[in-house]
C-alpha cells in the first residue's frame, strides 16, 4: 500500500482507544482511557472536544440523537453529548481483582459486546449487554479481550486476546446472539507486537494495530497477511473506518508505559493518525436500547 499515515490531531493521549465515526455528523468519536476523556474529532475543521466522564473510559458506541454508550471501569453508563451528562445504567462486579472493562462494539441487532482486561492470565472475559439491559457472559479465559468484529456478511466474529498474540474467530448466530466454535485465525505469538483493536473492511479484510509494532497489519479473512503500513508511533492501539466513503482509516494510539527514550523514538505518541485507503469500512452500528 503506497499511502501515507497522517497526523490529523496533536491529541498526546496516555492511552486513546475505541474510535467509532459517526456518519450522521461525519465525526469521530474516540477516548483516553487513563485520562478519563471522550473526544469529538472533526476531520472537517480538525478540531477536537473532549467530555471529561469521571471514571476510566475504554470504549463507547452509538446510542442515538446525542448520547453515547460508554463502558467505565465496572460500569456501562450514557453520555449525553449536549450536556455532558454521565448516568449510569448497569454496574458489574467482576469475578476477579484488578480487573476493567476493555474493548467493545456493537453488532448489527443493538447489542454491545464488551471485553475485560485483567493483570492475570484466564481472568478476563466478553461479555454481551443487551438492549433489554440484560449482560450475559460469552466468553471466558481470556486475559486481555480487544479487538472485536464480524464479517460482511455477519456469519463470524472476530475476538483478539492481546496477551496471546492471537486473534480467533467463531460461528455467530445474529438472531440469537450466540458464539461457538473458536478457533485461532491470527497468530502472532512469535512477534513481539501484539494485536489490540481492529476494524473489519468490505470485502471481509481484518485491520488490526499491532501494539508495540508501529504498523497497522491487514490479514484476508482466511487469516493471511496482506500487507503491513508503518506508522510513526511504537504503540498504535485501535482503527475504525470514517470519512465520506468510508476510506478513510482513523488510528489510535498511546504514549502510557514508554521510557523517555522511547517517546523521543515515537514523537508523536499518543496522537490521532489517518491513513486514506483503497478499502471499503462497514457502517458502524448503534446500541438500540
Amino acid at each position: 500500500m503506497n499511502s501515507s499515515v497522517q497526523n490529523v490531531f496533536t491529541a498526546r493521549a496516555r492511552l486513546g482507544e475505541g474510535p467509532v465515526w459517526d456518519v450522521a455528523i461525519q465525526q469521530l468519536f474516540w477516548v483516553d482511557i487513563h485520562n478519563h476523556r471522550v473526544h469529538q474529532f472533526d476531520p472537517a475543521t480538525g478540531d477536537d472536544r473532549y467530555f471529561d466522564v469521571g471514571n476510566l473510559v475504554s470504549a463507547i458506541a452509538l446510542a442515538g440523537h446525542d448520547r453515547l454508550l460508554l463502558a467505565l471501569r465496572d460500569r456501562l453508563a450514557f453520555l449525553n453529548t449536549a450536556t455532558g451528562e454521565v448516568t449510569t445504567i448497569h454496574s458489574i462486579e467482576f469475578p476477579y481483582e484488578n480487573t476493567r472493562f476493555n474493548d467493545g462494539k456493537c453488532d448489527a441487532q443493538g447489542r454491545f459486546w464488551i471485553g475485560s482486561i485483567s493483570e492475570e492470565q484466564g481472568q478476563a472475559e466478553l461479555y454481551r449487554y443487551d438492549p433489554d439491559g440484560s449482560l450475559h457472559t460469552m466468553e471466558t479465559g481470556l486475559t486481555i479481550s480487544n479487538g472485536l468484529g464480524w464479517s460482511p456478511d455477519g456469519a463470524t466474529f472476530y475476538l483478539t486476546d492481546s496477551a496471546q498474540r492471537k486473534i480467533y474467530a467463531y460461528d455467530f448466530e445474529a438472531e440469537t446472539g450466540s458464539i461457538h466454535d473458536r478457533r485461532v485465525l491470527i497468530d502472532l505469538s512469535d512477534e513481539i507486537a501484539e494485536p489490540d483493536g481492529l476494524a473489519i473492511d468490505g470485502q471481509g479484510n481484518i485491520w488490526s494495530a499491532l501494539w508495540n509494532g508501529w504498523c497497522i497489519a491487514c490479514f484476508n479473512p482466511n487469516g493471511q497477511e496482506i500487507s503491513r503500513v508503518k506508522v510513526s508511533v511504537q504503540r498504535p492501539t485501535c482503527v475504525t473506518f470514517g470519512g465520506t466513503h468510508l476510506t478513510d482509516l482513523y488510528i489510535t494510539s498511546a504514549s502510557v508505559g514508554l521510557s523517555q527514550k522511547e517517546i523521543q523514538q515515537g514523537f508523536f505518541a499518543g496522537d490521532l493518525f489517518c491513513l486514506p485507503t483503497p478499502a471499503i469500512g462497514l457502517p458502524t452500528h448503534h446500541f438500540l436500547g
